[in-house]
This record gives C-alpha cells, sequence and structure tokens, in this order.
C-alpha cells in the first residue's frame, strides 16, 4: 500500500512461532503480502530479538511506516519494540487477532493509518465472541 513516496510495511512480532502461523494464514486469506516482515522471538538462542529488530528497521525509510503487530502488551517482544513507538512513522499495535490484521493491511492506502487501526481495533473487538453464548 503505497501513498506517494510512502510505503506501508509491517512486522507482525510474537513470542516463539506464532508469527508464522499468522503469516501463513493471512497468506491462505488475502494472498501473498508485499512489504511483511515476521520476528519470531526466541526460536533460536543464537538471534537476539535487539538484532531482529535492528534488522526489519534497517529495511525501513524515514518515508515509509511500519506498522507492528505484537503479541502480548507488557511482554517482553512488545517492550523491545517500545523503543521505535516515538517514531512518528512506527505504529505498534499489541494483542492482535487476525480480523483486526486483514482490517489493517487491506485498509485504503489514501486513509490514515491510526484511522484505519482505530477502526480495525473496534472491529477486531466485536470478532471475539463466545460462540455458545451466541446460539443459545
Amino acid at each position: 500500500m503505497e501513498q506517494a513516496n510512502k510505503t506501508r510495511k509491517y512486522l507482525i512480532a510474537t513470542h516463539g512461532t506464532f508469527s508464522a502461523g499468522v503469516k501463513s494464514s493471512l497468506g491462505m486469506i488475502i494472498g501473498n503480502t508485499e512489504h511483511l516482515f515476521i520476528i519470531q522471538a526466541y526460536t533460536d538462542q543464537n538471534i537476539a530479538i535487539e538484532d531482529e529488530i535492528k534488522h526489519v528497521l534497517e529495511q525501513i525509510s524515514e518515508d515509509d511506516e511500519l506498522i507492528i503487530f505484537s503479541d502480548i502488551l507488557g511482554g517482553s517482544v512488545t517492550n523491545q519494540l517500545l523503543q521505535q513507538a516515538t517514531k512518528s512513522n512506527i505504529h505498534i499495535i499489541s494483542g492482535f487477532n487476525l480480523p483486526l490484521l486483514i482490517d489493517v493491511m487491506l485498509g485504503n492506502a489514501g486513509t490514515p493509518i491510526d484511522e484505519i487501526i482505530n477502526n480495525a481495533i473496534i472491529n477486531a473487538k466485536e470478532q471475539v465472541v463466545y460462540v455458545n453464548k451466541l446460539i443459545n
């Protein structure tokens, strides 16, 4: 999703292999997504999460927007990413679900990202449902 010289890029950063599973699910539902990075934290003791974050950030220009999805608010992955939250072109969403990712990634390139994120969070919350209560 590009606006003039601005490219939206995405990072899914989670504990373990959750991010790879999410990326696989996204591929099945919306197809391959350009500019999508994943971090599978702590799956290889020889790779520090700080190095993984640095590697992603090296691929982000000041003209790009990076939307980061992390698994747990207050978790070590999100805490490492918080250092980037002061940058105006980086947006962090914690506690995501698949509907939220889909809404954000398919959002209109001409719509400001904060508006897309806010609407996607509202929609994602509506997707969390105790189905047994629905059918009773």
